[in-house]
């Protein structure tokens, strides 16, 4: 060990300290997501605000991380949530676990259920990163009426799912009023 090898370490030192910084303010500025990046999970709503989930469960079955709980109920004429004859009652997915894989979205049969780019999902409570369905929910833009109603765009599914964007239309609801995705969708 020689005399001057204290000195060479601080050579290092010195010389990063005059060097532009890399460090990214995350907190204070936030990035933008990819487009196609798998964050937050939405549940979504027809044009009318009535729920597209159905209640099925194939999102549940699908996720390889056992993040997702679904219990249907039925549709009454009195309660009507979604246009089918069942409505997913209790909906929560688990933050703990839910890996991010985007598999629940390819098994919904009916596009209920989308990611959003919205990546802070962290906490510090555990009880917290258990989403329920009121915290999914999409929000109610204009032209929507929350649930439950009776269905506005047709008086039965097959209006919905298959002539759901030209009903929407005739009735007057602004283009782009079925909320699939959140603030990706403003953006295009």
């Amino acid at each position: 060990m020689g005399m001057f090898d204290p000195i060479k370490g601080f050579g290092v030192t010195f010389s990063t300290m005059f060097k532009k910084v890399v460090t990214e303010e995350y907190p204070e500025v936030k990035k933008v997501a990819a487009p196609r990046f798998h964050g937050r999970h939405q549940l979504n709503r027809h044009p009318d605000g009535l729920e597209k989930c159905v209640g099925c469960e194939l999102c549940a079955w699908a996720c390889p991380a056992d993040a997702i709980f679904v219990e249907g109920g039925d549709n009454t004429d009195e309660a009507r949530y979604s246009p089918g004859e069942r409505y997913g009652m209790d909906y929560q997915i688990n933050y703990l676990r839910c890996i991010g894989c985007g598999l629940c979205i390819e098994a919904c049969p009916t596009r209920a259920l989308t990611m959003t780019n919205e990546y802070e999902t962290a906490d510090d409570n555990r009880q917290d990163l258990i989403y329920t369905k009121a915290d999914m929910l999409a929000p109610l833009l204009p032209g929507m009426e929350q649930p439950p109603h009776a269905m506005r765009l047709g008086d039965d599914e097959q209006d919905y799912y298959v002539n759901g964007p030209e009903l929407a239309k005739q009735r007057g609801v602004p283009e782009g009023a079925t909320v699939e995705s959140g603030p990706e969708v403003d953006a295009r």
